[in-house]
């Protein structure tokens, strides 16, 4: 080995000789006050005694690929990391012309942090005069009248828009997509029945289930969520159909593999305390973690699947 890639590893490992020495910046591509943004600060504060001090970085824009773009080309010194969700690591590269990143070879997983499942909803009034209650039923009615159906969504592109159109293709239906500009207004549409259902984020849809105003048919994880134990997913109806939303953690590329496993160490500690558990448990989001394998298998295996889904919507953003 050179001297000169000695002394190159030596200023790349200098700032892990004490954790007290260190401040780690966690670049979080959305703002602040959102889901990923408040699990990326508790998990921050929960690994400043093996870590250091993490100051979360809020790096909003072009649907995360500014904030996920800074990590890519920071320092691969394990003092830049930063979260790498369903949109950045596996919608974007297909949905965007061209990607300031390659989400597959740019980055080093870390660890998964959580899953959050989404929800097919319906306005509970629109259902009972449908008289559906089970995904069966959906499926069954829209065969029944083909294009009395349609569907909302936070846009073109999105989490909503994705699962909407993988659920009409595999169920063999047709539905017209409503796109709006932004999950808020959808939501408004849907409660207001001017669209007959929506794929919507658990933790958004789940007060106005709980007050009866939207009607849960089924969960899209591949299993039944604790969150909504008594809704099936639905992989019951539609073998294998498992369309989450997830966010982890990642470093630049080229960070030393040692420095990967000490930051998996420590945040897969953190996701592991019961507190941890608790506070995830408030926003409906369930702890994952893993080796930084897992998460990097999970993310190629995501971008495979959401290939398929954008290509089959035509949607792309310019």
């Amino acid at each position: 080995m050179t001297l000169t890639l000695l002394a190159t590893l030596g200023c790349v490992a200098a700032p892990w000789a004490q954790a007290q020495s260190r401040t780690i910046r966690l670049v979080v591509p959305y703002a602040a006050g959102g889901p990923i943004d408040v699990t990326a600060r508790a998990l921050a504060e929960r690994v400043k005694d093996s870590l250091g001090t993490v100051l979360v970085d809020n790096r909003p824009g072009a649907g995360g690929n500014i904030g996920a773009d800074v990590v890519a080309k920071a320092a691969p010194d394990g003092l830049t990391i930063g979260i790498a969700a369903t949109a950045t690591h596996a919608v974007n590269p297909w949905l965007y012309k061209k990607m300031p990143y390659n989400a597959a070879t740019d980055f080093a997983p870390i660890t998964q942090m959580v899953r959050v499942p989404n929800v097919l909803v319906m306005n509970a009034e629109v259902a009972q005069r449908l008289k559906i209650a089970t995904l069966a039923d959906l499926i069954a009615y829209a065969k029944a009248n083909p294009g009395k159906l349609n569907y909302g969504s936070g846009g073109n592109g999105s989490a909503g828009h994705l699962a909407g159109e993988m659920f009409k293709k595999e169920a063999g239906i047709f539905a017209v997509h409503i796109p709006y500009n932004g999950g808020n207004p959808a939501q408004l549409a849907l409660l207001s029945s001017q669209v007959d259902f929506n794929f919507d984020n658990l933790a958004t849809a789940a007060p106005n289930i709980r007050s009866g105003r939207l009607k849960a048919i089924a969960v899209t994880t591949l299993n039944r969520s604790a969150a909504l134990p008594d809704t099936p997913p639905m992989a019951d109806t539609l073998r294998g159909f498992s369309i989450d939303t997830w966010w982890g953690l990642v470093a630049p590329a080229a960070t030393p593999r040692d420095i990967v496993a000490k930051l998996n160490q420590a945040f897969v500690a953190a996701l592991n305390a019961p507190e941890t558990k608790a506070r995830f448990a408030t926003l409906l989001a369930e702890p994952v973690p893993t080796t930084p394998e897992g998460f990097g298998l999970l993310m190629q295996k995501e971008r495979l699947k959401y290939r398929a889904v954008v290509q089959a919507t035509g949607a792309q953003v310019d």
